[in-house]
């Protein structure tokens, strides 16, 4: 008989991860959920503070571990230098969590090039090919079909959505049509990386997230509270970080195994029923 327990096909004990954008957020509830099952896990972010104080967090609770990068990955070679920090500490990396990300919003007639298309989307974007391309010897080293290394990114159900300007993240009069179309190219990226790092046994799939707790998510909090935010959502509420965890240790864990090229939405079923309460 198979052994089905929960501790066997959710197992991360002993996996090393690497979690971009682990310094807050969605970044940190992922590294949480590892470090709590066992995985040694290194964040990355551009700010260290923000990275030493999680770290500092995670490695009280146990009983995996938490090491952090400083890196600035809206350039090559800042995805590469987060690399080649790894490959001087470890020779094999089994999880890589691509949660760097920003948003933008601006009106639809004066949409600000640098910050709003350029910028944004080295990071939610181009980031992520490199920072794969990178990872992806360590990822294959000793992979195998029953045991395949793990890319997960972090899309958003805006990628799913042709709806950018009637966001409560973005204020009145600002749209996110940036953010919404890097998104979709996150999934479309994530299918084809999914086909190409196949035949090296590593699965690639996407999380797209509604609205959760974030840095990104901030404004809109501020400004409508937690109540405003779930508005309109069949649920009556946003992510919380036990759903985001969930999720991430399903896609890391043997039970996962088989999985690659999906693309999970985890809204809720906000985007379905048409609500505004979780859109991004």
């Amino acid at each position: 008989m198979s052994d089905f327990t929960i501790p066997n096909l959710f197992n991360v004990k002993g996996k090393i991860a690497v979690v971009t954008g682990g310094g807050s957020g969605i970044g940190t509830m992922i590294a949480s959920a590892y470090v709590q099952n066992g995985a040694k896990v290194y964040i990355a972010s551009r700010k260290e503070e923000q990275l030493k104080e999680v770290s500092e967090k995670l490695n009280k609770i146990g009983p995996g571990s938490c090491e952090y990068v400083v890196a600035d990955l809206s350039s090559k070679a800042g995805c590469d230098h987060l690399v080649e920090a790894i490959k001087a500490k470890e020779e094999k990396v089994h999880i890589l969590v691509s949660n760097s990300g920003m948003s933008w919003g601006a009106p639809f007639d004066n949409f600000p090039e640098k910050e709003g298309w350029d910028r944004l989307f080295a990071l939610n974007v181009k980031s992520i090919f490199y920072v794969t391309a990178g990872f992806t010897p360590l990822l294959a080293k000793d992979s195998n079909n029953h045991d395949p290394a793990r890319v997960i990114n972090i899309s958003s159900i805006a990628g799913l959505s042709p709806i950018a300007d009637r966001s409560k993240l973005a204020g009145n009069g600002n749209g996110l049509w940036s953010y919404h179309t890097s998104k979709a190219a996150v999934n479309h990226l994530t299918s084809q990386l999914a086909v190409t790092l196949g035949p090296q046994f590593i699965t690639v799939n996407a999380i797209c997230p509604g609205v959760f707790p974030s840095k990104m998510t901030a404004f809109g909090f501020k400004r409508a509270g937690a109540e405003g935010m779930a508005g309109g959502h069949p649920w009556g509420r946003v992510g919380e970080p036990t759903d985001m965890a969930g999720v991430a240790l399903f896609l890391a864990s043997p039970a996962a195994s088989y999985v690659t090229g999906a693309h999970i939405s985890l809204d809720g079923g906000g985007l379905l029923a048409g609500s505004t309460g979780s859109r991004l």
